[in-house]
């Protein structure tokens, strides 16, 4: 089901509102730097994302992928989002809500939500990767 979910890192330097489905899925990836951050995130389009206050705090990371802007709060470090532009798996631009940033997400919901497993380290993102116990 369709809902309107409040996230912020941290310090709270960041605010931002998105309309999710959570129970549609959800995704861990095992590329480098998901790995090392350990995110575990919801899809969102680009309609259905807001950034409410922050939006000069934020910097962008891009490491060798051109289209992926891993997006952190430049105050505390913590990592809410990240947009993915074209071209990409999807098509279409959209936004990695990182869940733990949500600040009203029921902890039900997020166990009743399937987890699906990308393997970004292997460029082969519509596999899933041989191990996920680590994810």
């Amino acid at each position: 089901m369709l809902r309107t979910y409040c996230g912020s890192c941290h310090c709270g330097a960041i605010r931002f509102e998105t309309d999710l489905d959570i129970s549609a899925g959800t995704g861990k990836c095992n590329c480098t730097l998901c790995r090392k951050i350990r995110l575990w995130s919801v899809k969102a389009s680009p309609a259905a994302f807001r950034v409410r206050a922050g939006e000069a705090a934020l910097v962008d990371y891009q490491l060798n992928n051109p289209v992926a802007h891993h997006l952190f709060c430049g105050r505390c470090g913590v990592r809410p989002f990240e947009r993915v532009d074209v071209p990409n798996m999807t098509g279409a631009t959209y936004y990695n809500i990182n869940i733990a940033c949500l600040d009203d997400v029921d902890i039900e919901e997020l166990m009743a939500a399937p987890v699906r497993y990308y393997d970004g380290l292997n460029d082969d993102w519509g596999s899933t990767p041989a191990e996920t116990r680590h994810l």
